[in-house]
C-alpha cells in the first residue's frame, strides 16, 4: 500500500492518521518495565535515536489507564517472561487502538511468542534489550505495524464497501416493490435522493430501509 493509498482508505473510514510512521517525528514511547534502572540507559538510546520517552510504568497493571492517559505511540515491555495476565493487559490496551508494541524477553516458548502476538505485540525480542539492536528493532517492529494497519484498513474499507451494497440492494428491491419500477429505475431514483440531499448513495439507501422498517 503506497502513502497515497493509505490516507486515501483513513479519509474513506475517518480513520485518524496520527499513528503513520513513514516520518519518525516525535515518536512517543512508553516503557514498561519492573526494575526502573533499567530504563535510564535505555531512555537515552531511545532520545539519541530520535524518540520521545513520555512515560515509565512498571506494573502492568497500570499500562491500560495510563495508555489511554497518555496515547503513547509506542510501548516498549521488558519482562523475563509474559504471564496471561500480562498478555490479557496488553491485548485490551491494544483492542481499540491498535499501536506498535515491542516485547523484549528472555522466554522464547513457541507459544508463548504466539500469544503474544495474537494479543497485539508487533516485535517479541528473545535475549532482553541491547542498546546496539535497539534502533534496528524500533524501526522493523514501526515498519510492520504500519503494514498492519494499512491492511487492516483495507480490510476495513473492503466490508464497508460490501456491507453499502447489500443495504443498496434491499433499498432497491423496497422502491422496486413499493413504487412498482424497475431495478434500473428504483437505483436511479436513489441517486437522485442522493444527489438532491447531498450525502453518499449507501448513506441515502440506509434511511430508505430504515423508513421502510419504521412504516412496517
Amino acid at each position: 500500500m503506497t502513502y497515497k493509498m493509505w490516507h486515501r482508505c483513513c479519509f474513506l473510514l475517518g480513520v485518524t492518521t496520527e499513528h503513520h510512521y513513514k516520518i519518525k517525528h516525535n515518536i512517543k514511547v512508553m516503557l514498561v518495565d519492573e526494575n526502573q534502572e533499567r530504563t535510564v540507559p535505555l531512555t537515552q538510546v531511545l532520545s539519541e535515536a530520535g524518540y520521545q520517552v513520555i512515560a515509565y510504568i512498571s506494573d502492568m497493571a497500570d499500562l491500560n489507564k495510563e495508555v489511554a492517559r497518555l496515547n503513547p505511540d509506542v510501548i516498549i515491555i521488558d519482562i523475563d517472561s509474559p504471564s496471561r495476565d500480562t498478555l490479557e493487559h496488553i491485548a485490551v490496551a491494544s483492542r481499540d487502538d491498535p499501536r506498535a508494541i515491542v516485547m523484549f524477553t528472555h522466554d522464547g516458548d513457541t507459544e508463548k511468542i504466539r500469544s503474544a502476538t495474537r494479543a497485539g505485540v508487533s516485535a517479541y525480542v528473545v535475549g532482553g534489550i541491547s542498546n546496539e539492536r535497539l534502533k534496528p528493532i524500533m524501526d522493523a517492529a514501526l515498519a510492520r505495524f504500519d503494514e498492519y494497519r494499512g491492511l487492516r484498513l483495507q480490510l476495513d474499507v473492503a466490508n464497508n464497501k460490501l456491507a453499502e451494497r447489500k443495504v443498496i440492494e434491499k433499498a432497491k428491491g423496497i422502491l422496486m416493490q413499493r413504487r412498482s419500477v424497475t431495478e434500473d429505475e428504483a437505483y436511479q431514483a436513489l441517486r437522485k435522493m442522493a444527489m438532491d440531499r447531498n450525502e453518499r448513495l449507501g448513506e441515502v439507501a440506509r434511511q430508505v430501509v430504515e423508513a421502510a422498517q419504521l412504516l412496517g
